[in-house]
């Protein structure tokens, strides 16, 4: 089958990315062909056997959305009128989603569409103005799919009629070949090279985009309050880089080191993971780092619940920057508890090494 994707995709960094590469990855390997259409990027090309069309346009924060829905509208038909394509499929609601509803419907083609997350939590329930075109992929997709419990149970909050029946929960996935707890990459040795890193003390890092659902002030703000010395290392970039930076400019051992996109490099040399978001409906992160066998520390919220057990790991309250603290320091002056989070970490992540495809009659 022929199958077109919307959305994220790599040179681009972020989680979207990630799910979109290793279900189209997965597709191509069991004899699919897929199209992926992004957003523009100088450096797109085809990358293990997936088609990957970029799109014109300039990445300005407030005209990339638009752009995006403009340009790839337009891809998207070109694409359609050259190929046989059985399935479009729009990752995150908007502008992604849209485009997929609006180009499937009008062919006649089936259309699914992945709700990621901060397309409900920060777009829908924040955002009034958002209702009407969320409403309206959701009721034009013929399956529309979460990446968690928690966010299903939010998307049924919605007033669609016939969500239910046609909403499933297709989880992110890890590659457990490529996290994993060896790696022969010294990034300590680089933090040590490049930032002067203090090679004394454990690191705790955060990866992800910095913006304020991210909630990496309460991280910073909770370093502060620490009583044991740790390195606390910043991996990503965003609007709220500046704002951190000078946050946190009078406390020693914390290291930006901006957006990477050799993350299974970095998490195999720190001593554990922290992903303190205000919500989050999964937190890729997370199993990343406990398929590199690390110990994690999350936000009661969310999808992250349902990663994050007794065994691997701790929930914090993200609203209070005290139980951050309390909760790295028990890690980090428990040894018992960090060899139990860290012997059982791989284990779990295991749990979601293996991507299903969520497409009807494709195995």
């Amino acid at each position: 089958m022929k199958i077109a994707m919307i959305g994220q995709f790599p040179p681009h960094i972020g989680g979207v990315g990630v799910h979109i590469h290793s279900l189209a990855k997965e597709l191509v390997k069991k004899g699919h062909e897929v199209y992926v259409i992004t957003y523009p990027h100088k450096d797109i090309k085809d990358i293990d056997g997936i088609h990957v069309i970029g799109t014109k346009g300039i990445n300005i924060p407030g005209l990339r959305g638009l752009g995006f829905y403009i340009n790839g509208k337009k891809e998207l038909k070109k694409l359609v009128e050259k190929e046989d394509i059985d399935i479009i499929h729009g990752h995150y609601l908007v502008p992604a989603g849209l485009i997929a509803v609006e180009v499937g419907k009008s062919e006649g083609i089936k259309t699914y569409v992945t709700a990621h997350g901060s397309d409900i939590f920060e777009l829908y329930n924040k955002k009034a103005y958002s209702h009407h075109i969320i409403k309206k992929v959701l009721k034009n997709a013929d399956v529309v799919l979460a990446v968690s419990e928690a966010l299903k149970d939010d998307m049924l909050k919605i007033d669609i009629k016939g969500l239910e029946s046609k909403l499933r929960i297709h989880h992110n996935s890890v590659d457990i070949s490529k996290f994993k707890i060896e790696n022969d990459y010294n990034f300590r040795g680089e933090l040590e090279r490049d930032y002067n890193l203090n090679n004394d003390y454990p690191i705790v890092a955060f990866v992800g985009n910095l913006i304020p659902r991210k909630n990496v002030n309460s991280l910073i703000d909770a370093k502060r309050l620490s009583d044991i010395p740790y390195n606390l290392l910043v991996v990503g970039d965003g609007p709220e880089a500046k704002r951190l930076k000078e946050q946190s400019k009078d406390l020693d051992n914390i290291y930006f080191v901006g957006s990477r996109g050799d993350v299974e490099n970095i998490l195999p040399s720190c001593d554990m993971l922290i992903l303190p978001s205000h919500s989050e409906s999964f937190g890729l992160v997370l199993i990343e780092a406990l398929a590199c066998g690390k110990a994690v520390i999350g936000s009661n919220v969310g999808g992250i619940k349902e990663i994050i057990n007794e065994d691997v790991g701790l929930l914090i309250d993200p609203e209070n920057p005290s139980t951050i603290n309390e909760g790295i320091t028990k890690i980090l002056t428990n040894e018992d508890l960090k060899n139990k989070f860290e012997s059982n970490a791989r284990s779990r992540a295991m749990d979601f090494a293996k991507v299903e495809i969520p497409y009807d009659k494709i195995e």
